[in-house]
């Protein structure tokens, strides 16, 4: 069984929460810690949006609880006509995660029986308190960078055997792949997209993500490689030119890195097209047929390399 960070940061900051409401002496101080827990986000964005969700949302809770309580008295239809007319508004100024924390201290109010200063300076502090134990907590963020470079080698890796497996095809004809690395692909690209966004939210001042633009770029890649496999299945392997571009693709399997030599085989791509057009016309319909494809195929990898030689990389 692992341990996560996030509940490290909620075994820690719960107690800790607590204690100081305790110094404080404040009233209810159990609910400070239930203040952090609710607090605790896997990103930095998350915990600063929800503890602005959760802070505005008491503000505004206090305030309605105030109003009701005091007019229509500390009794239960209160409470249910407070919510009537509290939800609707957080869903207005668009704060509605907050609206369990705020339930909490909608409760306190009404179980004081009596709203003054003193406890709405208790239920004041009791927020600060909670939350910002959680804010202090995810401050601090593991870096992902290395599970990013993880999946990235994972990603290259099945790309370069995507790539000798169509140059095999196109040399031999049909073989024993089992094209396991297409399902293992689809899943790592996946994950690591999920986790790149997940590091864009942990810097807040960054306005470009490495990771995330990278396998945003792999994606669209991996989606033109899935379109060329039902043209390589129809070509023949006796075509000489399909063995040129067998070829090709081996060169090009040893290119999958995060360099960018996208430019490189585009030159070579462009002389490959102008063989084509040079060779005399197809004799047979089969010929045609293949000729059509090695074309299409053609087109298929210009795009997979303009899209390469489009992406910029940057430093994490």
């Amino acid at each position: 069984m692992k341990i996560g960070y996030r509940t490290i940061k909620t075994a820690l900051g719960t107690p800790f929460a607590i204690w100081v409401a305790q110094m404080l002496q404040l009233e209810n101080f159990a609910s400070a810690g239930i203040l952090t827990i609710l607090c605790i986000q896997i990103t930095r964005k998350r915990s600063f949006l929800s503890a602005w969700h959760r802070f505005s949302a008491c503000l505004l809770a206090m305030g309605f609880s105030f109003a009701f309580f005091e007019l229509l008295g500390y009794n239960p239809i209160s409470i249910g006509l407070m919510l009537f007319a509290f939800i609707p508004t957080t869903v207005l100024f668009k704060i509605t995660p907050g609206i369990v924390t705020s339930s909490v201290i909608i409760l306190h109010l009404y179980g004081s029986g009596d709203i003054g200063w003193s406890i709405i300076w208790n239920e004041v502090l009791l927020i600060t308190v909670g939350i910002g134990t959680a804010l202090l907590l995810n401050l601090y963020m593991p870096s992902l960078e290395k599970k990013l470079n993880q999946y990235r080698r994972q990603v290259e890796s099945n790309f370069s055997i995507i790539l000798r497996e169509i140059a095999q095809f196109l040399r031999n004809g049909d073989n024993d792949w089992t094209g396991k690395e297409l399902t293992e692909t689809a899943n790592l690209l996946e994950k690591a997209k999920s986790l790149s966004y997940r590091d864009v939210e942990n810097h807040l001042l960054r306005s470009h993500n490495h990771f995330y633009h990278y396998f945003h770029m792999r994606t669209k890649q991996f989606e033109l490689l899935e379109r060329m496999l039902p043209l390589v299945s129809r070509i023949s392997s006796s075509d000489i030119h399909g063995v040129r571009m067998a070829e090709f693709f081996d060169d090009l399997a040893d290119a999958v890195h995060p360099g960018n030599t996208a430019v490189i085989y585009l030159r070579m791509l462009k002389e490959m097209k102008e063989d084509f057009r040079e060779d005399r016309l197809p004799e047979t319909r089969e010929e045609f047929e293949v000729r059509a494809s090695l074309f299409h195929l053609l087109n298929e990898i210009e795009d997979y390399l303009i899209i390469k030689r489009s992406f910029k990389k940057s430093d994490v």
